[in-house]
């Protein structure tokens, strides 16, 4: 009989992103090409200044970076958050493999085994894993599409505070639902966690793309909040620099940062080209990023568009990122999904899309819904929304079509 695996191992979620990978790959196998729309991979080109500042690299030996990440790397980070009004101190920042160790690090350094985090759902299905690899349980609040999914009333998040609540984790702009919290909603938040003695992990990965006049407000500007804030955030979307995996970890609390040292420490380092590459980058971000944000708007107003001429679709406009979350006229999205892959092509053509069950904490939850990364041209986007409909239309005729809410 075989030793079993521990309990941690039994019960972290799979990712709804990538859960289905494995039948997109046989279906490309089969000749059939796939529209991935299921994982927030942007398809434009990675900015040239990056590749140019790796092959300048010419130290013989590619050596560990420090823990912490290189100064001049750090600086570069001061200087970016100095632009957007944020100043911060070097001992405030620490460089991470990608925004995905920033949350473990932010995590593991204010919660102990047992405690609890506040999450608002839909969520980053990633902060559930986390959260099972640091012993940690997520007391989720609902958020609903009838209003863009902004926050609840106050007394709905005070709700979920309990004595063993330690840390309110919030994503703005939100991945999955493109949601932009208004600096009142954040203010609400504040109030909550200053009330209960909680740290706010502030997830701003997505911050510059917003399609509106008002930007996103960060935890950061808040002086009543000056050491209960950790952000994490990672140069992954905004520049288009997904595999380079460097992310950042900030804090103006000295023990939360001293703390994610040591976690820093244990695993040597982020990668150094990766480092060293997006300087020029962080230094002249809105050259970068202004151009991605006018295109990812046309997607966004495209996808929203096609959206509305499929009956039965559950439908508000995102306000950032470039992820809607949506409902289908369908009874179970996760069979819909795989059904798409193995079952349904239009042309030799399907489209992949991520169930939206998985982005919740709630057993139940967003069981007819998927989250769309509109990361494909405005004019694939199109065609992916026409096969969409005809296999939602296929699928209704072949499994019946779902109860209307």
């Amino acid at each position: 009989m075989e030793p079993s695996i521990s309990r941690r191992a039994r019960l972290t979620p799979s990712s709804p992103i990538r859960k289905l990978q494995g039948l997109a790959n046989a279906a490309e196998k089969r000749g059939v090409s796939v529209y991935h729309l299921n994982i927030g991979q942007p398809d434009f080109p990675t900015p040239q200044r990056f590749f140019d500042e790796m092959k300048k690299y010419d130290h013989g030996t590619l050596s560990y970076a420090p823990s912490k990440g290189y100064h001049h790397v750090i600086r570069a980070w001061q200087s970016y958050y100095r632009s957007l009004g944020i100043r911060l101190k070097e001992e405030d920042l620490m460089l991470t493999t990608g925004g995905s160790e920033a949350i473990l690090f932010a995590l593991l350094s204010v919660t102990d085994p047992g405690d609890k985090v506040v999450v608002f759902e839909p969520l980053y299905t990633n902060y559930l894993a986390f959260g099972r690899i640091a012993g940690v349980s997520f007391t989720p609040v609902t958020l609903h599409a009838s209003n863009g999914f902004h926050l609840p009333p106050t007394r709905d998040i005070e709700k979920a505070i309990s004595g063993r609540t330690k840390a309110i984790i919030l994503c703005n702009p939100s991945n999955p639902t493109g949601t932009v919290f208004t600096r009142r909603e954040l203010q609400v938040i504040a109030a909550l966690a200053l009330r209960h003695k909680l740290f706010i992990i502030t997830d701003e990965t997505y911050r510059e793309i917003v399609f509106q006049k008002q930007k996103a407000a960060s935890f950061m500007s808040f002086p009543a909040l000056h050491d209960r804030v950790v952000l994490v955030d990672s140069v992954s979307k905004r520049f288009n620099l997904c595999g380079a995996r460097i992310g950042c970890l900030a804090s103006r609390n000295k023990r939360v940062m001293e703390s994610a040292e040591k976690f820093a420490q244990s695993r040597l380092s982020s990668p150094s080209l990766g480092q060293l590459a997006v300087i020029p980058l962080l230094k002249n971000a809105s050259r970068f990023i202004k151009p991605i944000v006018r295109e990812y708007r046309k997607r966004r107003d495209t996808i929203v568009k096609e959206l509305q001429e499929i009956p039965g679709t559950g439908l508000y406009s995102p306000e950032g990122a470039f992820y809607i979350i949506t409902a289908l006229p369908v009874r179970d999205a996760e069979h819909f999904c795989r059904w798409m892959l193995t079952s349904f092509q239009v042309s030799g053509r399907t489209v992949m899309l991520a169930p939206a069950a998985g982005f919740y904490a709630t057993k139940n939850k967003g069981k007819n819904e998927v989250r769309i990364a509109y990361v494909l041209s405005v004019k694939r986007i199109k065609r992916a929304m026409e096969i969409l409909r005809a296999g939602i239309e296929a699928y209704q005729k072949k499994y019946g079509q779902a109860k209307k809410r």
